[in-house]
């Protein structure tokens, strides 16, 4: 199975333009392709995962990967997906949050001579006169083609900012950039990206000839990740500091039983006649598909250590095997407690488990709420800091542990 044939047989490719040039570069080794990363936080999040996995299939088979971080449209903001406008960054949370970037991505991709880049648009936007631009690129966009986009027609109603509205045309000229200077003849995104994507193809034809050599692809899996790395309590980062190694693992072995063989097939590197072979587990054997998802993700993105003392934690708690040595813990000061007291809804605080105090009164109230085993429900339950000698653990919801200890 070919290389391009295989990103097909994972559910990988959603749109592409001249398919035939593209199997052939991709297959060949030949692809110079982007992957843009605009700076919206401090961490890349399981949306972005997708993306990166992807750009490390393909530089196994010989392509090479740009990774073009978004420091200078990250100070518009992409309206794509949105119906609300993005809140303003400084530049030094963009310049903060690039960094960040630079360092997770470097589990992925291997950066070097040769190897991949990773290039910062704000090297070339912020440097960019308004008038010139508007002269040389400008020219060749249609305002009328722009509003039949999808990104643009469903912020319409509540209302497209001018300064949103531009997104489209620095995306475009990242691409032209990336052409001109790099040998870039190649673009990914999510599906909710063709518009943006198929306007730098157009601009690079237009300022460089028919001819000119760019293409574009479009990838379901961009789209699915958005989905998939929402939770209730926010999002699914790859940093450990805001999504804990085991929380990560968690996260994933609870997928749905419909998703599950999709999210291995996608996301992990596991050859396709052994995904092939799960096609027909069901009951209980999926939940050994979960496992197995969980495992491999987690040490994609944290390392072997974490992935085995992840699994291990989770066996402990579900399972019945082995020790609670790797359960998420909070560690309690004796400062937490008044009269010798802590409560459970500041338990619940201090371990993250709920973001306000009305929330942990209400999954209290609702039965969402255990304590070695037994469930709480008044709001006003409180454990004295003797019981600590001994291990607490609390329960949230069916599947969320939390141990406490006392420093």
């Amino acid at each position: 199975m070919t290389v391009y044939d295989e990103l097909v047989a994972r559910g990988l490719i959603a749109q592409v333009t001249d398919e035939a040039e593209i199997r052939e570069l991709i297959n060949g080794g030949k692809a110079t392709f982007y992957i843009g990363f605009d700076p919206t936080a401090d961490s890349l999040h399981v949306g972005h995962f997708m993306a990166l996995c992807l750009m490390k299939r393909l530089q196994m088979a010989g392509n090479r990967p740009i990774a073009l971080i978004g420091g200078g449209t990250g100070y518009i903001g992409d309206p794509s997906g949105r119906t609300d406008m993005r809140s303003m960054m400084t530049p030094e949370t963009i310049r903060h949050n690039c960094e960040c970037f630079k360092k997770q991505m470097s589990r992925f991709i291997e950066f070097g001579e040769d190897k991949a880049l990773m290039v910062n648009n704000a090297d070339w936007l912020l440097n960019l006169n308004y008038i010139d631009l508007l002269r040389d690129v400008g020219a060749c966009f249609s305002v009328n083609n722009m509003l039949r986009a999808e990104c643009y027609k469903q912020r319409m109603e509540k209302g497209l900012s001018f300064l949103e509205f531009n997104y489209m045309i620095m995306q475009s000229y990242d691409f032209y950039h990336l052409y001109k200077n790099y040998g870039c003849n190649m673009q990914f995104g999510g599906d909710d990206q063709w518009s943006n994507m198929l306007g730098g193809t157009e601009l690079i034809r237009k300022k460089l000839g028919k001819d000119a050599y760019a293409m574009t692809i479009t990838l379901l899996l961009n789209s699915e990740g958005k989905k998939m790395g929402k939770t209730s309590n926010g999002a699914v980062w790859l940093d450990p500091e805001k999504t804990p190694p085991y929380e990560f693992y968690q996260y994933w072995r609870n997928v749905s039983d419909a998703d599950v063989l999709k999210c291995i097939r996608m996301l992990t590197f596991l050859p396709l006649e052994e995904i092939d072979k799960m096609s027909s587990w069901e009951g209980s054997r999926l939940n050994t598909a979960k496992e197995i998802l969980a495992f491999e993700l987690t040490k994609l993105v944290h390392g072997d250590e974490e992935a085995e003392k992840a699994q291990a934690a989770a066996k402990a708690v579900f399972g019945g095997v082995g020790s609670n040595e790797n359960m998420p813990t909070t560690t309690l000061a004796k400062s937490d407690f008044t009269d010798g007291k802590i409560d459970i809804v500041t338990m619940l605080l201090k371990a993250e488990l709920i973001a306000s105090k009305g929330e942990g009164r209400r999954l209290i109230t609702q039965g969402g709420v255990s304590v070695n085993g037994e469930k709480v429900t008044d709001i006003a339950f409180s454990l004295v800091q003797d019981a600590f000698e001994n291990e607490i653990i609390v329960k949230k919801g069916k599947k969320v542990y939390n141990k406490f200890v006392l420093e």
